[in-house]
């Protein structure tokens, strides 16, 4: 090596080693998490814009702050909902702003979850129709976002059979039209006959697409509810989640309440984070805090905290 890059090479790793003892308090210093590495996790973190819904609904929040809110809880992907830029899906300038943020924050377009669309199970085909093609505007915000995948509801139906019968028709077609954009379309447990393992897995199956899959959700497994919103009948969630695994594109870890030592006070995120890692997922997984207990950025940190403390314990 010739003196000159030997004297270079040495001021860096001297620059390097110097830093090294000043990060530690640096990173502790700050308020959330990039104070964890997640080098040694099995997965990878995204963060559900759910989780600042009442944030971004009041103004506090812009919608165009998100990345980088996630980066600033160190997650290298983002979550959006539609119905919280439900005007811009054609606007090509805005999307470019959204990638912008997403670029300058360092963190991945992951997925759309796409609400308010109409019901994909609904048992009249003109209504399902329409309902399919409101979603193919957001397919192609996706593309457009550099997502991979959108999420999707089936909603609309009262008959057990025939509503599977109109999902995976609606599927078929939606799926069908993503794939030509290299998009995923999965569906989430969320409530009535798609939080029914079995039921979902089925469909599923039934569609028979590559691009057509799952995003299993921890905390939807309600089947009924009263018209309070109180859960009537539930699902089995460590059944559930074991049944929809298979089919996964991205998992969402939700989050409502805490204990004071840290845990989920209704969901054991130990047991679901082993059938995740025994299943061989190894994508992203999306913080996704529902509570009203804490601040949405408490209940981000605290599911977080939570999430790679039993992934490490796994």
């Amino acid at each position: 090596m010739k003196r000159r890059n030997f004297l270079q090479k040495s001021a860096q790793t001297g620059a390097l080693l110097t830093l090294g003892g000043l990060l530690p308090n640096a990173i502790l210093a700050m308020p959330y998490a990039c104070n964890t590495v997640n080098a040694d996790i099995f997965f990878k973190l995204s963060l559900a814009e759910w989780s600042f819904h009442r944030a971004i609904k009041s103004g506090e929040m812009d919608h165009l702050d998100f990345a980088a809110k996630a980066q600033s809880f160190g997650c290298t992907g983002v979550e959006y909902v539609s119905n919280l830029f439900k005007t811009k899906a054609k606007d090509k300038e805005y999307l470019k702003q959204m990638n912008s943020r997403a670029a300058d924050a360092g963190v991945e377009n992951v997925l759309i979850m796409i609400g308010g669309e109409g019901g994909l199970a609904h048992l009249d085909t003109k209504e399902r129709l329409k309902s399919i093609e409101k979603h193919y505007k957001w397919v192609d915000a996706a593309h457009f976002l550099g997502c991979k995948t959108i999420r999707v509801d089936l909603r609309g139906g009262a008959d057990k059979k025939e509503a599977a019968k109109a999902s995976i028709d609606s599927l078929t077609v939606l799926a069908t039209y993503a794939k030509e954009a290299n998009i995923n379309v999965v569906v989430e447990n969320h409530g009535g006959f798609s939080s029914d393992g079995v039921w979902l897995s089925n469909v599923i199956k039934q569609v028979g697409l590559t691009n057509c899959g799952t995003l299993p959700d921890f905390g939807n497994f309600c089947i009924e509810k009263d018209k309070n919103k109180k859960c009537l009948s539930s699902y089995d969630m460590y059944k559930g989640m074991a049944e929809l695994l298979p089919f996964a594109k991205g998992v969402s870890a939700k989050s409502r309440d805490f204990a004071a030592d840290g845990t989920e006070v209704n969901i054991d995120f130990y047991k679901i984070m082993k059938l995740v890692k025994e299943s061989g997922y190894t994508g992203f997984v999306g913080i996704e805090y529902e509570g009203t207990l804490l601040s949405e950025e408490e209940g981000v940190q605290k599911t977080k905290d939570l999430l790679l403390k039993v992934a490490k314990q796994l």
